[in-house]
């Protein structure tokens, strides 16, 4: 099993009341309406994942879901993420002292205190509306595991530690060490899921933080026999909505079957799903995602993003397809054995939505377990620090298209430097540019007729404007990120109808943070231009392109050539793609 154990909490109970509604394994507690308060606790020498509040929202919509759907409406469950991360009084080395049950009680009982959980109103009587459950999401495992890569350190070097069944991986590592309680007495449940249950999203992750967060905490045990359901094998089959509840432990919960009307979002829910095929691919091998659909839905959108550091970007994948609903999704080819995060969205032209996360690894050899790179990126629990090198974060990606950062690196082939507006510097194949007003440097390609550029940055100063110069139907212009305003920070393409930042393009809104690595794509195409950041679309203009036009202040001295710009801002570039779309571009050096 999972490592999970679960400490029901037995505590002198003198009668219990049997209650109409839904309610705890022993009846003595309304579920009727459930409050899970979610938490991110995260020890004093670690931090924060970039995206934490993204991969917790994910997980609280699932398992809404899963409750929605087996309870029918008998129990509400209703998520509550604390907004910051709950940073420890301790550091990893003092919260991991004794065994995992002594990591458990430190983590809950800390976090329990520090935000005075489910505490009794002035009035001395219990006044909640909600069965309260505290669930905590932990940054650590209660042994080092490298949860991204699935190793730990042993004597002879990194060995794997996680179930792996058949070429798919889910949750399961004994250093993982979760954890459930439910006391009656209180009128409470304690949930510990740590890093190996959550942080990186494997088939079945969204099984365990149900498994721990709502189920033992009511007073669930496992059932015997095991089965397939969510409190029993459901982590080691599939996503929780390829599970269920075992029917006669909800009917001792209160529950009483009933006849519902199946609709098209529990359907989405239930039966989508996204597997790799191949399941372990080698390096060079074309990577896509079989899809599988309710009957009948047409899907308006499908986003498809992937990383390979769990502290590195989100990369997002374009995707085209024919008829109502695609079978397949492209992941890309990868040029390196490495793990590999992926999530889907998709929409369909009704307006349900489906969100699905996994995990799966790029292997040379099946049998051999991708290593992390000597620095080792990834092995944040192998080497503790405060962040990840990016460097090595985004030697990982793989990189398609045509490579405008190898093309202006003045050492490919020893050509002159290209035209520049202040100091750029070469370093490691990465490209970073000056602190002034009106840094740029002109890039040796000019475009095809429709294209999409794929850029990963760092600012490393307090962001303010990183600059794109772009060409369309010989008419330039720029694509212009995170300008700092009096009023805020601004994102627009300049110029339209003669018109810079403040047009109708502008998007209102930070969209970097200080080192921190972002990916950003513009896409040029007939009548359109696109802009967008980690996945988010902030520009979707729609126009002529001679409305089009580009600022004295950027000109460079060949018209028809790319550039990069900054202003009042230094930024590191790690990948400055084009992947042509259609038409041809040209070459301006040889």
């Amino acid at each position: 099993m999972f490592m999970n154990r679960f400490l029901f909490c037995v505590l002198a109970l003198t009668t219990i009341n049997c209650i109409a509604e839904t309610h705890t394994w022993d009846g003595a507690h309304d579920t009727s309406n459930i409050e899970v308060t979610v938490v991110y606790f995260v020890p004093s020498d670690r931090a924060p994942l970039p995206d934490w509040r993204e991969r917790v929202d994910y997980y609280c919509k699932r398992i809404e879901q899963f409750h929605a759907r087996e309870f029918q409406g008998q129990s509400t469950l209703r998520t509550l993420v604390r907004s910051e991360p709950l940073v420890s009084e301790f550091d990893t080395a003092q919260l991991r002292v004794g065994d995992a049950n002594a990591i458990y009680y430190r983590t809950l009982n800390e976090a329990d205190r520090r935000l005075k959980f489910a505490a009794v109103g002035v009035t001395g009587k219990d006044e909640r509306q909600a069965f309260p459950i505290l669930l905590v999401l932990s940054e650590i495992n209660w042994r080092p595991l490298d949860d991204f890569y699935r190793l730990k350190p042993s004597e002879g070097g990194l060995v794997f530690e996680g179930n792996y069944n058949r070429g798919q991986h889910f949750p399961g590592a004994a250093s993982g060490g979760a954890r459930a309680l439910y006391n009656p007495r209180r009128g409470i449940g304690w949930g510990l899921v740590s890093a190996d249950g959550w942080r990186v999203p494997y088939r079945g992750s969204d099984c365990v933080v149900y498994h721990e967060g709502c189920g033992h905490t009511v007073g669930l045990p496992h059932p015997e026999p095991g089965n397939g359901s969510v409190m029993s094998m459901g982590q080691y089959r599939g996503w929780i909505s390829e599970s269920s509840l075992d029917k006669e432990q909800k009917t001792r919960l209160g529950w009483s079957p009933e006849s519902v009307e199946s609709n098209v979002q529990t359907n989405l829910f239930s039966e989508f799903r996204a597997i790799p095929e191949p399941l372990i691919p080698k390096p060079g091998q074309l990577v896509r995602l079989k899809l599988d659909w309710p009957d009948g839905v047409q899907v308006a959108s499908l986003r498809i993003r992937f990383q390979t550091s769990v502290v590195g970007p989100w990369v997002e994948v374009p995707q085209m397809w024919d008829g109502p609903a695609p079978e397949f999704a492209d992941l890309g080819m990868f040029d390196r054995p490495t793990p590999i995060s992926y999530r889907v969205d998709a929409k369909l032209m009704t307006g349900e939505a489906a969100e699905i996360w996994s995990y799966m690894q790029v292997r040379a050899d099946k049998n051999q377990p991708p290593q992390p790179p000597p620095s080792g990126s990834s092995s944040l629990d192998l080497l503790p620090r405060k962040s990840a090198g990016s460097q090595t974060v985004v030697s990982e990606i793989s990189v398609s298209g045509i490579d405008l950062l190898a093309l202006s690196n003045p050492t490919t082939d020893n050509r002159k430097e290209l035209w520049s507006r202040g100091d750029w510097q070469w370093s490691e194949g990465r490209l970073e540019s000056p602190r002034m007003f009106g840094a740029s440097l002109q890039l040796p390609y000019s475009p095809p007729a429709e294209y999409r550029l794929t850029l990963v940055i760092e600012p490393l100063d307090e962001p303010n404007g990183l600059l794109v110069g772009n060409l369309v139907s010989g008419n330039r212009f720029v694509s212009l990120f995170s300008y700092k305003m009096p009023d805020g920070f601004a994102s627009a393409i300049e110029n339209v109808d003669g018109k810079n930042v403040g047009n109708e393009t502008t998007f209102k809104g930070s969209v970097f943070r200080k080192g921190q690595l972002s990916q950003v794509i513009v896409t040029v195409r007939n009548g359109l231009v696109s802009m967008s950041v980690d996945g988010k679309l902030i520009v979707n203009w729609r126009g002529k392109h001679d409305r089009l036009s580009l600022s004295e202040y950027w000109v460079t001295p060949d018209s028809t050539a790319m550039f990069l710009g900054a202003y009042d801002c230094r930024y590191r570039f790690y990948r400055v793609t084009l992947e042509p779309i259609s038409g041809e571009g040209r070459h301006l050096v040889p």
